[in-house]
């Protein structure tokens, strides 16, 4: 017996050097050296120039530390997105930035002083400056590095950084435009404030934490009241849960159509026939809010009937009854501030959503404190220092806190027991709400009235602002110059822009114009040593900061020369020419909010490089940046050149861990990006991203991140099989037009086109798709196609013809006709997703040290190929390919069959297959039509191909050769 044929040898394989196993982690750093060397970025603007410009600005992350998953998630988004926008043959440059100033850096250097025992304010300024400057440098190149490794394309050689001098010049210059346009004053108002970094904050800068603090209930005795005399002599009752204002009180409000009862409290005897016993205690408290009062402060009750609860009514009245009366301070022995008398005041903010419906107000340390109070001629007296501590000279608890201490204003604190004695503390508990911390030390913050620079939200360009100083201080009264324009706010302009722009999601808009409409001024500085000096001149005798256009010249000139440095080491006389005098001015030292810095980015990075009235065409950030760089950003520009900086925004959410929590180190759940890109490779970590849905919080963790590994593995095999096919394939000589194709071959170019149009909607902003920048979509369409159009349909069903059919044969030059435009495309549209993989693929079909696959251009597909006739026939097709499968599985669990190939198959339904060999589609050995009810499969009697292996009619014996498969092995 003589052995059967081997005809292995003239199958026609797959043949391909392209590893099935990635090894990204390793291969990855070689082709980002490759990119640089090869100049990939400078390159491939030349090749766009004057082309259509698309600009994405980048929003500049902190100059500190390593980067973290937020980092990583952001970077890879905007980088899938300017990597898009080329592919579309855009120029689509692409700049990263840092933040190189403010707190975050400062408290770094802090922290290091800390370690050495030092104290920063032992510290020169400049000295401590320059090692600013120095950390941040070293963070710059450190997360330079790991973004390139995320495979970020970008100006790597040339970043903005707003240290840079250039920056801090036109930082500087912006800030000057406010001024020259009256857009700006200092003024004594509550900001929000940390005592433990000692400078102002930005609502951006804060986060809020549950905690729990101290309320109190505190009587107020009445002295005064001309609308309701009954009320003289009675005890009005505020409730607070920071008990260090207290110290601060001057006055109390009422809400005017709120209704209040005079109670007074009573004891009741064991003997319940006995009436209650008056205590002659009697409070003002709002009516809703007296049971609450009475729990707090363990009256006694039986039931709901207000004689038997431990009080008695004695006058019931509305707040306007309130107004001319007059009440004094617990602590008024101490004399001074404290016998002032407290006026009772109408204000809009009062409730009886908790508390007793009277607030008393300190408009040092409350924004709509200050703003009733103004009302009354009621002024801050600054009585809190700026480390959180009360003046050395106040009267009652001198040079004591921190304010914001917990035992401080706990119930055995110096001024629960202060009030205890007097006589007015009725009641102290704990307390559990949210409290706002500064994000950076994670300390409360507190409201406090200090001098700062503000920009007006609704200032009319024209109004002078007026706002008290405190006392002492060099400057006074109305700090802004004026303009005789009649224009809109700054709140309007920015509300106008807000719709003028496109925002991704939509429903962010709502967001920013919520957070717009309500926002306070703008304060702009800060009383820190590291960033951008509000570089003004202040006139000591009438206020007004000056305006002058050549001083501010030499002034932007300056900082071109030596940064910020220039201005606190400058010669001012020098600067404010012979025009002026230096004695008659004030030398601003305080600096800007760091928010200013990067809001002003689009002047020193979009405008700089492509030219004045350049706008971005997209920023990208996360969901908090509606406070932060979205809206400083919308503000600056507004106020400067009346339309927002960008004409669409993107918001994503946050990197939470596996199970939806915050990453912590604390709770050691933080997933380490450089960690994941060091084990599996940055592709992997970009497919995650661009799977997501990432318009809200998106999760990350082992299994997420497998499952982002099994994706990219399909479509790492779907391109390895293409480039085995193709490996010999020459278009010249074997090209077919889509006339000559078959019909499964016109079907993939359908879906290859369909596709195409479905990637384009969220790539092509012109498309006007809501799909627009949501590469979930992009992503899954894409993988989905590789996977179940493409492996597990088409090349199952083709295998047979390129393995076995002659090369000559018309299906097969069809086939791998297809398969080359198919690589084509895909490998193009996987580019921004995977670009190292890409890379790697483009270059194993064309290997070449000049070129690189990510200087193509978007596919050029025929939506000519686009027929509906036939996506409605092989949607039915493969619909019943799917249920013969399922027919012959059990079949092959028991072995009667050990493949589809021999399988017959019986169908009840007649299928409108055409020219269409069904058997072929749904690889079996023969399948008989309109016969019995369903599927029924049964094992072919068909012998089988020694060399195709097909079970066919033709076939004598198993082993022997079917007429295709004789005609190509034939010499």
């Amino acid at each position: 017996m003589t052995d059967a044929p081997d005809y292995k040898s003239t199958v026609f394989l797959p043949v391909t050097d392209f590893p099935m196993k990635a090894g990204l982690a390793q291969k990855e750093p070689a082709i980002a050296a490759k990119w640089e060397a090869m100049g990939l970025y400078d390159r491939l603007r030349e090749r766009r120039k004057g082309r259509e410009r698309f600009i994405l600005h980048d929003g500049p992350p902190y100059a500190n530390g390593d980067i973290h998953m937020g980092h990583a998630m952001n970077k890879v988004l905007k980088d899938i997105i300017v990597r898009s926008q080329s592919l579309l043959g855009k120029d689509a440059p692409y700049v990263p930035g840092w933040d190189c100033h403010g707190l975050p850096i400062e408290w770094k250097i802090e922290e290091e002083y800390r370690k050495k025992k030092l104290n920063k304010d032992e510290v020169p300024a400049a000295e401590f400056r320059a090692q600013c400057r120095a950390y941040a440098d070293k963070w710059v190149g450190v997360q330079k590095e790991q973004f390139k490794r995320l495979g970020v394309m970008g100006d790597w050689a040339d970043p903005y950084l707003t240290m840079k001098f250039d920056a801090e010049a036109t930082i500087v210059g912006e800030l000057l435009k406010f001024a020259e346009s009256g857009q700006l004053y200092r003024g004594a108002k509550p900001v929000m404030w940390s005592p433990v970094e000692k400078t102002a904050l930005a609502e951006a800068e804060v986060e809020y934490e549950d905690v729990v603090s101290t309320q109190i209930d505190v009587a107020f005795e009445i002295v005064e009241a001309p609308n309701a005399p009954e009320l003289v002599g009675a005890h009005a009752v505020i409730w607070t849960t920071t008990p260090w204002t207290i110290p601060v009180n001057q006055a109390i409000a009422f809400g005017e159509g709120i209704e209040y009862k005079l109670v007074e409290e009573t004891t009741l005897p064991l003997n319940d026939e006995s009436a209650p016993t008056k205590t002659g205690r009697r409070f003002l408290v709002a009516s809703d809010l007296v049971h609450a009062f009475g729990e707090r402060n363990g009256w006694f009750a039986r039931n709901t009937d207000e004689e038997d609860f431990g009080y008695m009514s004695i006058w019931t009245g509305k707040g306007i009854d309130l107004a001319g009366a007059i009440a004094r301070h617990p602590m008024h022995a101490l004399g001074g501030f404290f016998a002032r008398p407290r006026p009772f005041l109408p204000a809009d903010h009062v409730t009886t959503d908790a508390g007793t419906g009277l607030v008393h107000m300190s408009p040092d340390h409350g924004e709509e404190d200050f703003i009733a109070c103004k009302k009354l001629g009621i002024d801050p007296v600054f009585a809190v220092n700026d480390a959180g501590f009360y003046r050395d000279d106040w009267e009652w608890l001198p040079g004591q806190g921190s304010v914001i201490n917990t035992k401080f204003n706990g119930a055995d604190g110096p001024i629960c027991t202060d009030l205890r004695a007097a006589g007015a503390l009725l009641s102290a508990s704990e307390f559990r709400h949210s409290y706002p911390h500064s994000w950076r030390s994670k300390a409360r913050i507190i409201y406090r009235c200090t001098p700062q620079w503000f920009i007006p939200m609704d200032k009319p360009s024209g109004q002078v602002m007026d706002y008290p100083l405190p006392p002492l201080e060099p400057v006074t009264g109305a700090l802004a110059t004026a303009l005789p324009t009649n224009g809109p706010t700054l709140r309007g302009v920015a509300l106008d822009a807000i719709q003028n722009t496109r925002w991704v999601p939509e429903r962010s808009t709502n967001r920013i114009r919520s957070m717009v409409e309500g926002r306070p001024d703008w304060v702009i500085s800060r009383q820190r040593a590291w960033g951008v000096p509000i570089a003004l001149y202040v006139h000591r005798k009438s206020g007004q900061y000056l305006v002058d256009p050549a001083v501010n010249t030499r002034i932007v000139e300056a900082f071109k020369a030596g940064g910020a440095d220039a201005w606190f080491g400058a010669d001012h006389q020098a600067l404010l020419g012979p025009e002026h005098d230096l004695a008659d001015y004030e030398v601003i030292t305080d600096i800007l909010d760091v928010w200013f810095d990067s809001g002003s980015t689009h002047s020193f990075v979009v405008e700089a490089r492509y030219g004045e009235g350049a706008r971005a065409d997209l920023y990208i950030e996360g969901s908090d940046q509606h406070r932060g760089w979205f809206q400083s950003s919308l503000l600056e520009s507004c106020g400067t050149r009346g339309q927002a900086p960008y004409k669409a925004v993107l918001t994503h959410g946050f990197a939470l861990d596996g199970t939806g929590r915050k990453m912590s180190k604390s709770l050691g759940n933080v997933v380490d990006p450089l960690k994941i890109m060091g084990e599996s490779g940055a592709d992997i970590l970009r497919v995650w991203v661009a799977s997501t849905d990432y318009f809200d919080d998106v999760r990350i963790g082992k299994e997420v991140l497998a499952g982002s590994s099994d994706a990219y593995r399909k479509l790492r095999n779907t391109f390895r099989y293409m480039l085995g096919a193709l490996s010999d394939y020459d278009e010249e000589t074997e090209a077919v037009s889509y006339a000559e194709m078959p019909e499964l071959e016109r079907y993939m170019l359908h879906r290859l086109a369909t596709l195409d149009a479905e990637l384009r909607s969220v790539v092509d902003k012109a498309a006007d798709s809501e799909n627009w920048l949501e590469f979930s979509r992009y992503t899954r369409a894409l993988f989905d196609f590789a996977n179940s159009d493409l492996s597990a349909f088409f090349f199952d069903i083709r295998k047979d013809c390129l393995y076995c059919d002659a090369p000559s044969d018309p299906k097969r030059r069809a086939y791998r006709t297809l398969l080359d435009t198919l690589f084509h495309a895909l490998v193009r549209y996987a580019a921004p997703i995977i670009p190292f993989t890409a890379e790697e693929v483009w270059q194993s079909r064309f290997p070449s040290d000049e070129e690189s696959v990510h200087f193509l251009k978007w596919p050029e597909i025929d939506h000519h190929w686009i027929n509906a006739h036939l996506d409605e026939k092989w949607t039915e097709l493969r619909s019943q390919r799917e249920q013969v499968n399922e027919a012959i599985e059990p079949l092959r669990r028991e072995k009667i069959v050990r493949s589809s190939l021999e399988a017959d198959v019986t169908m009840g339904q007649v299928l409108a297959v055409g020219d269409v060999d069904f058997a072929e589609v749904a690889i079996v050995a023969r399948v008989t039509m309109g016969e019995g009810d369903g599927i029924s499969v049964r094992p072919s009697e068909w012998h089988k191909c020694g060399r195709c292996w097909r079970l066919l009619p033709e076939v004598t014996e198993d082993g022997a050769l079917c007429g295709r498969c004789d005609a190509v092995v034939a010499p």
